[in-house]
């Protein structure tokens, strides 16, 4: 049999998960030449809310981080998440947008896209998996995963074999909020490998605390490749060890070959990383055990404490997780991923402050409930519907059909700030922010280079 493959995910989901996504680059960079000699199916490195936080809290480049680390990273594939036609943001692009990201993206370092949508609207994923698979990198097409009605074995089979008919190269089963069980998951890759023909991955998170049994099962079923993260960004909302998957399949056919001794001198230096940064370990609290009961993803549960906190409103967590599973039962079961988690939150934690469900809905709802977002699971409840839109109405094309193309215009008002076509990608995606950043630079530049002349 096939040894079992395994994707690291500690410098992009572990930390993102555990350390609101604050690793630096300088950080990273000692230890990835032993990271290259495990033999990883891949690294994660890049994506999901690397990019923003880079540029809005780090004062690092992403581009940048990402060639430093593909000067390094010889022998394993490079791995980005992307959210579909979000890319790395929050919202829709144009496809002019998408277009040059992807190609951008590739040319700086990426081997490997993971490409999802919130919702599963496959519509929203078509444009980035075409240029992906044009610059002949890997494109692995992504099922979200969650628990709902509408939600059944057949329709993740039919998603996936969808997606492998559009030219995906892979399938990822995105399980963001630990909410796959064991048993299920057997049940779940089992029907999905029977009809596909490219391999199968499977994402988790440890959150609920049955990721390493779920795997197993998986394994079982014939899962072509999981996710785990180095142990001191493992456990709590991130991924399972990478070191106790390896142990526990070293009596197996399909054993993974890693030396624990090496995975153990890594698991050292992020420990370290971890105490002089100031930064948790991963810890599963009595709230991400109701995970099964209200799907709240860990990442999504420490912005809501945050939201709650400003507010003096701590002790209405539990409230709120229970109106989040009321809110996302009115709003079609969307799956709780950025950006829908972060919609079904807001609303959710708004009708419990204001003591009247959608007496305040916030601008991104409106959206989501309009169609900008793209096609629900499951129809919205028709008395909420018709609360939130009033007069608005509805669409029931590809979002991205309705945007105008945006690079020319991101070129024209960055202007000179922009020293590359990153730099106008980065200003296309965050504009108030990639300009302070662009300008904190030039002043830098303009700093140095007066002592210099000096």
């Amino acid at each position: 049999m096939e040894r079992l493959r395994i994707t690291d995910t500690t410098l992009r989901d572990g930390h993102q998960s555990l350390w609101a996504t604050r690793m630096q680059t300088e950080d990273m960079l000692p230890i990835l030449e032993r990271l290259d000699e495990i033999g990883y199916h891949s690294l994660e490195v890049w994506g999901g809310a690397t990019f923003d936080v880079c540029i809005r809290y780090l004062n690092e480049d992403p581009w940048q981080r990402l060639r430093s680390i593909r000067a390094i990273v010889k022998k394993t594939k490079l791995q980005m998440l992307l959210r579909g036609q979000s890319l790395v943001g929050y919202s829709h692009y144009p496809d002019d947008v998408v277009e040059r990201f992807v190609n951008k993206a590739a040319e700086n370092g990426i081997d490997i896209f993971r490409i999802f949508d919130a919702l599963n609207d496959i519509r929203n994923l078509q444009k980035a998996m075409e240029v992906a698979k044009k610059t002949g990198a890997h494109v692995q097409a992504s099922v979200s995963y969650t628990v709902s009605p509408v939600h059944t074995l057949n329709h993740y089979v039919e998603s996936a074999l969808y997606l492998q008919d559009l030219g995906a190269d892979s399938i990822c089963v995105k399980d963001m909020a630990g909410l796959l069980s064991p048993y299920r998951a057997f049940d779940l890759v089992s029907a999905i490998k029977a009809k596909i023909s490219i391999p199968l991955q499977l994402h988790t998170h440890y959150t609920g605390g049955m990721a390493i049994a779920t795997y197993v099962k998986a394994v079982e079923a014939g899962v072509d490749v999981v996710d785990t993260a180095s142990v001191p960004l493992a456990f709590g909302s991130s991924q399972p060890p990478v070191e106790t998957l390896v142990r526990l399949m070293q009596d197996s056919p399909r054993a993974t070959g890693f030396q624990l001794g090496k995975l153990f001198e890594i698991a050292d230096y992020f420990e370290e990383v971890r105490i002089r940064r100031g930064f948790d370990r991963g810890v599963t609290r009595i709230n991400d055990m109701r995970v099964f009961e209200h799907q709240v993803p860990g990442g999504m549960i420490s912005n809501l404490v945050a939201q709650l906190k400003e507010q003096n409103a701590s002790h209405r967590m539990n409230e709120v997780l229970v109106e989040i599973a009321k809110v996302r039962e009115d709003l079609g079961y969307p799956p709780l991923v950025t950006p829908t988690s972060q919609i079904v939150g807001t609303q959710a934690v708004m009708n419990v402050l204001t003591g009247e469900r959608y007496k305040m809905v916030p601008s991104e709802v409106k959206k989501y409930v309009q169609g900008f977002y793209g096609r629900v699971p499951a129809p919205i409840n028709p008395e909420i519907k018709q609360k939130v839109l009033g007069k608005l109405k509805e669409i029931d094309v590809r979002p991205a059909d309705l945007i105008t193309p945006r690079m020319a215009d991101a070129a024209n008002e960055i202007g000179s700030l922009a020293t590359s076509e990153e730099d106008i990608l980065s200003y296309a995606l965050f504009p108030a922010v990639a300009r302070k950043f662009f300008e904190d630079r030039e002043q830098i530049r303009s700093a140095e280079s007066s002592t210099v002349s000096a």
